[in-house]
């Protein structure tokens, strides 16, 4: 069965950078985060780790893992929230305590989901792919994005649904001083390889594929044992978000993930927007999607609200999804905590 976490009040959140810190000029993101977070009503205790920022990473591996093991063993904190993702939190893995004596949620997206995934995969416990901490330092939120929140106070046995945006940002915006973090210009629309409806069921697993690809082969990364002993080898529908791959490191990936038994029993597949995807030579990312879709004989949908084109849903690792799509425009995930 999957674990879901309980949040009960007053929530206190735990701050760390398992794999990015802030450098000094940085540091009023995460202050005006953690205000809004006050304002909120939760208590927040912040790490050591998110003030340092040295070789590509927050910390060395074990101090990191350290800082993340004393949260995630801290009765009193129920939530932790990283400022942001960054390059190298699979360093940490071999270090981190993955015997949890009391659920708590994990939240964030880019390399926080190699986190994610390995802990839901490790030990059936429900995480929670979504917007980063800093991105909510904003006074305002769109709908999309503040959805994280009622998603996590979800309990065991209840439903949410969500929506997709209304629009999207195509460009980050850093130098633009407003209340709203993001600048969402474009409209958005899920599409499906065939132009059809979609309508799939099954568990949620995914994350940015750039990192999360490099648990095949690990203890981290044994889907088929996650199948067998959690979800009682229910469907899985996969969920990825391409933050800097080009299409043939894409195809790769995925043929990859194909050959490690990824996609056994797979529903469907949900990529997400992507300002990467690069064509090579005639080869397109539509050729990708086409391809494996062929391969697996399964639905596969696209430019989806997750990942480094924001807004984005808040997808739990391990939770029952339904996800319907329709040519009209209009779309839905529902996603129960059972």
């Amino acid at each position: 069965m999957i674990t879901y976490p309980v949040l009960s009040e007053p929530v206190k959140i735990g701050v760390t950078a398992p794999s990015a810190g802030l450098h000094f000029d940085q540091y009023s993101l995460l202050e005006r985060a953690v205000e809004r977070m006050i304002n909120k009503g939760y208590k927040v205790e912040i790490g050591n780790t998110c003030w340092t920022q040295f070789k590509g990473k927050s910390a060395p591996a074990k101090v990191r893992a350290a800082e993340l093991n004393l949260l995630l063993h801290d009765d009193t904190i129920q939530f932790i929230f990283p400022p942001w993702g960054g390059e190298l939190l699979i360093e940490i893995l071999e270090y981190v305590d993955f015997d949890l004596k009391k659920p708590k949620w994990i939240l964030g997206y880019s390399d926080t989901s190699v986190l994610l995934l390995a802990m839901t995969i490790k030990t059936g416990l429900a995480t929670a792919h979504g917007v980063n901490l800093v991105d909510l330092r904003g006074i305002r939120s769109d709908p999309t994005t503040a959805m994280w929140e009622e998603v996590l106070h979800t309990k065991p046995g209840e439903e949410v649904i969500q929506y997709p945006s209304e629009k999207y940002q195509l460009y980050w915006q850093h130098n633009i001083e407003t209340d709203w973090i993001y600048h969402l210009t474009e409209p958005t629309k899920w599409k499906t390889i065939t132009n059809e409806p979609m309508y799939i069921k099954g568990r949620l697993l995914g994350g940015c594929i750039d990192v999360i690809r490099h648990l095949i082969g690990t203890p981290y990364g044994d889907v088929r044992n996650f199948q067998n002993q959690f979800i009682q080898n229910e469907p899985i529908i996969w969920y990825f978000e391409n933050c800097e791959l080009n299409v043939t490191d894409l195809r790769r990936s995925l043929v990859q993930m194909k050959l490690a038994g990824w996609f056994d029993n797979c529903s469907g597949i949900l990529f997400g927007r992507s300002g990467a995807n690069e064509k090579m030579g005639d080869y397109h990312v539509m050729d990708v999607y086409l391809e494996l879709a062929e391969e697996l004989n399964i639905p596969i949908a696209y430019d989806i609200d997750c990942g480094h084109m924001p807004p984005q849903l808040t997808f739990v690792n391990g939770a029952y999804a339904e996800v319907r799509i329709y040519h009209t425009g209009g779309s839905v995930v529902l996603q129960k905590f059972i």
